[in-house]
């Protein structure tokens, strides 16, 4: 919960909105004109922070710096392990009548990444972690395990951990689980953005973890104007970005 509210905080738009508030505060009732000057710098700084990272360029610039950490890009510089575990958070489950099967979201790449490295013989199973969500019934593991039974991986396979509700519970339940069968080593797949606090949470359990990142969603573009025009899509990258840096750092020191 406190990793959460800080990355809100510490977000482009939730600092932005802070800044704006105290130069509202600071303008409405200082009267010293020194105080005043503050004010306004604040909302100069208020607007200036919210712009840069609403700009293509610079969220670009953050998010690709994170997605270098991830890992190999290649499924042959991936070592084989006794297990594969694959992170929710790219898809949501059934609600009949109006959602009859379950939903990719933005982050469904996990799923398609988790059935290569199968059919590559990296692993010979496949660990599912994720919980119940309020964007439709059961758990995300179920629905994953639904998805990659249609993409013809065996539901032998295919084992499940549906109690865990973020990146650390995914960690802990789904280490508890392979440590319980002798499993020290296995493959991680997750977004290549969410790798390294993913990594990082998983190597604190004490399994030997093998990433396998995708999902990258940092390519290279040619520079026009319109990448330093303000964008609600590059502003919310931005905000994910933080919150991967937010989270791992308030992870670091115990907080989450």
């Amino acid at each position: 919960m406190i990793g959460k509210l800080a990355a809100a905080m510490l977000s482009p738009l939730g600092t932005s909105l802070a800044l704006g508030l105290l130069c509202a505060v600071i303008l409405a009732f200082a009267r010293r004109p020194s105080w005043r000057a503050r004010g306004k710098w604040l909302g100069i700084a208020a607007f200036a922070w919210l712009w840069l990272w609403s700009t293509p360029l610079a969220s670009d610039a953050l998010r690709g710096a994170i997605e270098a950490q991830a890992g190999p890009r290649d499924i042959d510089a991936v070592a084989s392990t006794p297990v594969i575990v694959v992170l929710g958070g790219g898809i949501s489950g059934p609600r009949p009548p109006l959602r009859p099967h379950p939903d990719l979201g933005a982050s469904a790449d996990r799923m398609w990444h988790a059935a290569r490295l199968y059919r590559a013989g990296k692993a010979p199973a496949l660990v599912l972690s994720g919980g119940t969500v309020h964007t439709g019934d059961g758990s995300e593991a179920e629905a994953m395990r639904a998805f990659l039974v249609n993409m013809g991986v065996p539901p032998a396979a295919l084992h499940i951990e549906a109690a865990s509700d973020n990146t650390a519970s995914n960690a802990t339940h789904t280490a508890r689980l392979l440590i319980a069968q002798g499993i020290k080593s296995a493959i991680l797949v997750t977004s290549a953005l969410h790798m390294p606090r993913a990594r990082d949470a998983f190597e604190r359990t004490g399994l030997e973890i093998h990433p396998a990142p995708t999902d990258f969603e940092v390519i290279e573009m040619p520079f026009d104007l319109l990448r330093v025009v303000p964008d609600a899509g590059a502003l919310q990258a931005s905000a994910q970005a933080m919150k991967e840096l937010v989270g791992r750092l308030a992870a670091s020191v115990g907080t989450i």
